[in-house]
């Protein structure tokens, strides 16, 4: 009916014509379409840097990237702790403030403390230990794992000059960005999490 339509309004397109330019003309719906449907990844947004709340954000994103979404991590300001390697060397040219924040933030992924019932470190140790006589993976072993599954580390670099904290310190294999790089990967994701 719309193809006898369009060739009653303009005489010049036969109907093989009409068909081929409203073909054409749903083509290009199709695609635009597609760049507003999802992708099939996840994006987690690690703020925390509570041991429980970081093996939850590793746990699902393991997940994710076993189900076969591409996921990717964004952590940024306490999330950074996790990615802190043990012995990192820290900038020497710090300001008073960010070496005091340093004295009072973890070091790396094995000081994280625990959310709830911490008490000075010892709720954190019972949580690893529990977890080692269930047989459940630690931390820095779901870590490993997320990198074989090609799982994205992405660091906040705002946050790290926020709290001072440096590249150096930092676990290998990262990427650095801000919020414009999460922005990227969370618009074209199905799932996006904040931890």
């Amino acid at each position: 009916m719309e193809v006898l339509m369009e060739s009653a309004i303009n005489p010049g397109i036969t109907g093989e014509n009409a068909i081929m330019s409203r073909l054409e003309q749903l083509e290009k719906e199709i695609e635009d379409l597609k760049a507003l449907v999802p992708e099939d990844r996840a994006t987690i947004v690690v703020f925390s840097g509570d041991l429980d709340k970081v093996l939850a954000a590793f746990v699902i994103a393991t997940g994710a990237a076993a189900a076969g979404l591409e996921t990717s991590m964004f952590f940024t300001f306490w999330g950074l702790c996790a990615l802190k390697k043990k012995g990192g060397a820290a900038p020497h040219d710090r300001t008073l403030k960010e070496k005091m924040f340093a004295i009072m933030t973890p070091s790396s992924s094995m000081e994280l403390g625990a959310s709830r019932m911490n008490f000075f470190g010892i709720g954190a140790s019972m949580l690893r230990s529990m977890m080692k006589d269930k047989g459940i993976a630690t931390l820095e072993e779901l870590m490993e794992v997320a990198k074989d599954l090609g799982v994205k580390f992405i660091a906040c670099t705002m946050s790290m000059d926020v709290m001072g904290v440096s590249k150096e310190q930092l676990i290998d294999n990262l990427e650095y960005g801000g919020v414009a790089t999460y922005m990227a990967d969370a618009s074209r994701s199905k799932v996006t999490l904040f931890v």
